[in-house]
């Protein structure tokens, strides 16, 4: 009998770990960034020899209907502060060579993309600061989140005035739209408002 009930206990023990394996196992699949509520996304495009690369996270609109409009209003995107320009991490856009935002140059390298959203102008910050989760980044040191994202790290400012779109656009997109050889526009979407980036190759 003794024998029978520690073999009971030794496999009653084994599933146990099974099971809490089994647990762990789920919640890791769970954040995996293809099951994410916001999925990651890329844009890209090859202007010359000039590669342009886009990540970011893609929120969907999911029944809520106020996304970009006054902070008193309650909007999930209030005008005026600095937006991560998706979900989850920062976007991050790595350019292979120097390239012209609208008339600015961006050194070649990979960058934050912030945006300040505005009902007449928004404004698009390439940022030198990396590997943030939105505006946040995490110490190290104490595993807790802080400023991550500071005006004295933009590399580049430009502004652009946001179009209405006649279709809703449900989930967020970046684009890009070929306007030349050697010149392009990033196009951001979501709901009904559209922003473009006119991006070319500087000589």
């Amino acid at each position: 009998m003794r024998k029978n009930a520690k073999k009971g206990m030794a496999i009653g023990f084994a599933l146990l770990l099974a099971s809490l394996a089994m647990v762990e196992g789920g919640h890791a699949q769970d954040l995996h960034p293809s099951r994410r509520l916001s999925p990651m996304g890329m844009a890209r495009i090859m202007l010359g020899d000039t590669y342009i690369r886009v990540v970011y996270g893609r929120p969907y609109k999911r029944r809520r209907e106020n996304i970009f409009g006054t902070k008193e209003s309650g909007a999930l995107v209030p005008f005026g502060e600095i937006w991560r320009t998706g979900a989850n991490e920062a976007t991050e856009i790595t350019v292979t060579h120097d390239v012209l935002v609208d008339g600015k140059r961006l050194p070649a390298g990979t960058y934050s993309l912030f945006t300040t959203p505005g009902p007449d102008k928004w404004t698009i910050h390439f940022n030198s600061a990396l590997n943030l989760w939105g505006t946040m980044r995490r110490n190290p040191e104490t595993g807790r989140f802080e400023r991550g994202y500071f005006p004295e790290n933009d590399v580049v400012v430009v502004t652009a005035v946001p179009k209405t779109l006649d279709e809703e656009v449900d989930q967020f997109t970046i684009s890009f739209e070929r306007t030349g050889a050697d010149s392009a526009d990033m196009i951001l979407r979501w709901i009904k408002t559209e922003v473009r980036v006119p991006m070319k190759l500087a000589k």
